[in-house]
């Protein structure tokens, strides 16, 4: 089963269940690709097996042309529930990791352009990619979590997710209104501006100072 690497005392595999995504969280991307703002999150979810975990290369999908990175923070499920309130939000979060949310850029805009899911520009092999993950205990302030997407040694995307438009408690709260949460699954909270096309031979560094360094090749 897909699973994700926790670094506790005893560093352990998590299983994966879900993998939800929040689209158009920072106000900067949402211009860049000249969408608007919605009033509540974008959802969509990818499924386990776009899910690629450090130590061997990203793999560009034959059907696109246009794969872009989109770099983000990303949640780890570790207490499940139903309704969770924002004032408990970070109680039922195990870790923090990074990820790159990877989009057949080309495929993605035909399929809006006339109204059809996503699914196939956003849910191919490794379009889920990510590090390992911090426990939570060891992030002394998740509200003010920063990190940045390295391409081929030129800063490419820096985050602050002081910026999202919906905060992690929120993004949480809302998820576990509509879907029931369950331990290991995954949050993709949304990438800020700066994304862009992978090509193969490219390196990729995500960094979470003084927490996470990872680097991917593409292939």
């Amino acid at each position: 089963m897909p699973h994700v690497t926790l670094l506790a005392q005893q560093t352990k595999a998590v299983q994966v269940r879900n993998v939800f995504c929040i689209g158009r969280n920072y106000a900067a991307h949402i211009a860049e690709l000249g969408n608007r703002p919605e009033e509540d999150p974008v959802v969509f979810i990818k499924p386990t097996s776009a899910l690629h975990p450090p130590g061997t290369p990203i793999v560009l999908p034959a059907h696109s042309r246009d794969v872009h990175y989109e770099a983000e923070l990303v949640l780890l499920v570790g207490q499940g529930g139903k309704n969770i309130s924002e004032d408990k939000a970070l109680k039922h979060i195990a870790g923090y990791g990074l990820g790159l949310d990877l989009t057949a850029r080309d495929l993605q805009t035909k399929a809006k352009q006339s109204g059809l899911p996503w699914a196939v520009a956003k849910g191919f092999d490794c379009a889920a990619t990510v590090t390992q993950f911090v426990p939570a205990e060891h992030v002394e302030q998740p509200h003010h979590i920063e990190f940045q997407m390295h391409l081929n040694g030129q800063l490419r995307q820096h985050g602050d997710i002081r910026k999202m438009l919906f905060p992690i408690p929120f993004i949480v709260h809302y998820l576990s209104k509509v879907f029931t949460l369950q331990e290991g699954d995954l949050i993709f909270t949304g990438t800020p501006e700066g994304v862009g096309a992978l090509n193969g031979q490219d390196t990729v560094r995500l960094v979470m100072p003084g927490l996470i360094d990872v680097e991917f090749t593409v292939n």
